[in-house]
């Protein structure tokens, strides 16, 4: 029996806007404390989504009052050049949080570039001990995107507790650090966590079981209407851009889920864009405040 009412939106631009809201307070309070959260981004040549990325990014700063540190390398840029940058960002007290834009060219190693960063400023949650300590429920800085996931349940009214969630996609990015998130014993965590990837046989067998589903493996639409249980919440991370005609640009974003038909199925559901997207953004600016409160409190 299909649901009589289209499923709910999921809005992570008005979620975003909310979070980024609430940490204007603790700035206000940093800022008399006569301490400015400070974010620094290294971008490393001119891939064309890298750079929408990060001018958002910096914008963002910009209107939260965070300070913006800026570095933009040449596509041919040698590692030691990236990482001597990156000591002296470390050792730069009036910097709390550093990110580095990936992907990276292939002369540098995104692994050495991400170790090379404090555990305290890795506000992009990618360091092995933030990994370690988010996977031994510790406080940590988690990555972005499963936070924002996090923040979109919670703020939504769908706490993961006793629940299903059933994650499509295994990446280091967003699979496995959301799965360490929603499996903790901590209020609105406790959840039931299957990870399914692409060796994963009938992956819709375990997709039907979700009480939450989120799809991030990156292929367009995968996650077709069949696939999905009635009533189910549905996050899509994926951003896929693919070809059309009627755009002046010549392409279109679509998700990882095929939105028109799961939408009818899904008791709620974050679109693209507009949904997680947003959130990854507003979970760096908290991470960025978080860290400059930490180093305020010597920690």
């Amino acid at each position: 029996m299909k649901r009589k009412r289209p499923a709910k939106i999921i809005d992570g631009k008005k979620i975003s806007a909310a979070i980024l809201n609430d940490l204007r307070d603790e700035i206000a309070t940093l800022n008399r404390k006569g301490i400015v959260p400070g974010l620094a981004v290294a971008l490393v040549g001119d891939d064309p989504a890298s750079q929408v990325y990060v001018r958002a990014k910096r914008r963002t700063c910009a209107d939260l009052g965070i300070a913006s540190f800026s570095y933009d390398l040449p596509r041919n840029c040698a590692e030691k050049r990236l990482l001597k940058l990156i000591d002296k960002l470390n050792a730069d007290p009036k910097v709390h949080g550093i990110l580095v834009q990936m992907p990276l060219p292939k002369q540098i190693s995104e692994k050495r570039a991400l170790e090379a960063i404090r555990p305290e400023k890795d506000v992009d949650g990618f360091h092995p001990v933030n990994v370690g300590r988010l996977l031994n429920g510790e406080e940590c800085f988690a990555a972005c995107t499963p936070a924002g996931c996090h923040a979109l349940l919670l703020r939504s009214g769908y706490d993961p507790a006793g629940k299903h969630v059933v994650i499509v996609g295994r990446s280091n990015i967003v699979g496995k650090p959301l799965a360490a998130l929603l499996m903790q014993k901590a209020a609105g965590a406790n959840a039931t966590v299957t990870v399914c990837h692409s060796r994963t046989r009938n992956i819709g067998r375990y997709t039907r079981e979700a009480d939450i589903l989120v799809a991030a493996m990156g292929v367009p639409e995968f996650i077709k209407p069949r696939m999905v249980r009635e009533g189910a919440v549905v996050l899509d991370v994926g951003v896929n851009r693919i070809p059309d005609a009627s755009r002046k640009s010549g392409t279109r974003l679509i998700g990882d889920v095929a939105f028109a038909g799961v939408s009818k199925k899904a008791r709620a559901i974050t679109p693209v864009p507009g949904g997680v997207g947003p959130m990854t953004i507003a979970m760096l600016m908290t991470n960025t405040v978080k860290a400059a409160r930490l180093a305020s409190e010597g920690r």
